[in-house]
């Protein structure tokens, strides 16, 4: 049992440099305690990557700061919007409705809001 603990605390010391917290507005994503906040995914033109922007109420002073970015402030690639809501979910919050908007060129985009979940103790 004491080498199991042993190798466990190892395989985490040297595992912990290699992992990324995600930040948006250079607010980690564990330290956002709004109740409600809104997924866009936004897909790259000219690569296959998609975006994340998240709102919780904060003002961004540039459309930039709304994407969810690792610690060395560079934009996360996720597999889709989904990917994120998925997410999200181990930051305690769930699915609560899907609406679609319209940009300037009638693309119809899916935005997430998602709420906080409530503890049922």
């Amino acid at each position: 049992m004491k080498t199991l603990f042993t190798t466990a605390a190892f395989a985490a010391c040297f595992a912990l440099p290699s992992a990324k917290a995600q930040t948006v507005n250079g607010i980690r994503l564990s330290e956002i305690k709004t109740d409600v906040i809104e997924l866009r995914a936004v897909e790259s033109t000219f690569a296959d990557k998609t975006w994340i922007a998240l709102e919780y109420g904060q003002k961004p002073y540039d459309t930039g700061d709304l994407y969810i970015k690792d610690d060395d402030g560079k934009k996360l690639a996720f597999n889709s919007a989904i990917d994120a809501v998925n997410k999200m979910k181990s930051y305690g919050y769930e699915l609560f409705q899907v609406y679609s908007s319209r940009n300037a060129k009638d693309d119809s985009k899916a935005n997430y809001v998602l709420k906080r979940k409530i503890d049922s103790q």
